[in-house]
């Protein structure tokens, strides 16, 4: 048994590569750094690249989203990866990707949705579900880098393996190893969304206007 002056010597030894080799490589370990969503003050961590990451580049333009309630059945958030064109004009010092967190929807209903991208001193705006009908959408998902509002879950599971994750249908899985939280419906109000990309298998969108403006929404 080793005396208390070698556990010493031991601990203050410097460390071996067989010691270090567990390391993760950056890229990794700096997904795994970014703080999530604050919904509620539900907080989770975001680890790896999702699955959306593959499906299209970027523009790296982006675009901010409100509405007053977002409401859906089968929900799940996992991190992600997002990458623009080798060399985009928009890449600034992001070196082209950017960390998002994915929420992924299976069926969403979206009351006086707004969304608007400020194309340089004017906005594209565009407004739809402000009347008697919601917007709806199937198998929804946004990427965001912030995102706020007032949330509550139905049978919320935090902390599983996002790759393993059934709840939201298309696109409601990451990879193996990503941190995440599914729940079997989500009820959001005052939402607001700073969004890199979207997608929805079907996306209806009553009473849509479309306009430019000074003022985003």
């Amino acid at each position: 048994m080793a005396t208390s002056e070698e556990a010493a010597e031991a601990a203050e030894a410097p460390q071996t590569p067989a010691a270090t080799r567990g390391r993760v490589r950056f890229r990794r370990t700096a997904l795994m750094a970014v703080p999530a969503v604050a919904l509620g003050g539900l907080l989770m961590t975001l680890t790896a690249q999702g699955v959306l990451a593959n499906q299209f580049s970027i523009s790296g333009m982006p675009f901010t989203i409100t509405a007053d309630r977002l409401e859906g059945d089968g929900f799940a958030q996992y991190g992600s990866l997002d990458e623009m064109i080798p060399d985009s004009p928009n890449q600034g010092n992001t070196g082209g990707q950017v960390l998002v967190a994915v929420s992924a929807i299976k069926t969403a209903r979206i009351t006086n949705l707004c969304q608007s991208v400020d194309l340089g001193g004017v906005n594209l705006v565009i407004h739809a579900g402000d009347g008697k009908d919601p917007v709806t959408a199937t198998d929804l998902t946004t990427d965001s880098d912030l995102l706020s509002g007032d949330a509550a879950f139905d049978n919320i599971e935090i902390g599983g393996d996002a790759s393993t994750y059934k709840n939201a249908g298309r696109y409601g899985k990451g990879n193996p190893g990503v941190f995440g939280q599914q729940a079997d419906h989500v009820d959001m109000t005052h939402v607001k969304q700073h969004n890199y990309a979207s997608t929805a298998l079907k996306f209806k969108l009553p009473n849509l206007r479309l306009s430019f403006d000074s003022k985003g929404c």
